[in-house]
């Protein structure tokens, strides 16, 4: 593994990089940009409606983005021997920010689907206390980890 990855690094690092950003710009976008222009919007039922829609688009573009960080993180942590390093403590806790954000992805794909379902039954209590945890606290929780992830991914990558 680390022959490729000492072979391909550039692209390597940068696929691992393009992850971060759009996986933590998504959700920066979304939670800051967006979710101001659903407030806007006056009909509870319309406005958890493209609240849902817009997550599920998201979604689907940022999963991709996040199998390629995994994918590249391994390539990384062998390519850079980090598991033998001095730096494997802070490679560790990279790995159990991403590994936290990916949890918590996960369960935020569940409920958006879970609060489509219940908008699809009409049930508009359970679609709102299914979508509005996203928003509230899930995303921005992410957002935080993310944004701590990739300072210890620069500094990590200024030592080695």
């Amino acid at each position: 593994m680390q022959g490729i990855f000492l072979e391909y690094k550039v692209a390597i690092i940068f696929l691992h990089v393009i992850s971060a950003v759009v996986w933590v710009g998504g959700m920066v976008a979304m939670r800051y940009a967006a979710h101001q222009s659903f407030l806007e919007i006056e009909s509870p039922a319309k406005r958890l409606e493209r609240i849902a829609h817009a997550l599920k688009r998201l979604f689907s573009i940022v999963v991709p983005f996040v199998v390629t960080l995994f994918i590249t993180a391994i390539f990384m942590v062998k390519g850079y021997g980090l598991s033998q390093s001095d730096f494997s403590s802070l490679s560790y806790i990279k790995e159990a920010l991403w590994s936290t954000m990916f949890i918590n992805l996960m369960v935020m794909i569940l409920r958006r689907n879970r609060g489509e379902r219940f908008l699809n039954e009409g049930n508009m209590v359970g679609a709102k206390n299914q979508i509005e945890l996203i928003g509230k606290v899930m995303v921005p929780l992410n957002i935080a980890l993310g944004v701590v992830a990739i300072f210890l991914g620069t500094y990590l990558s200024s030592n080695l």
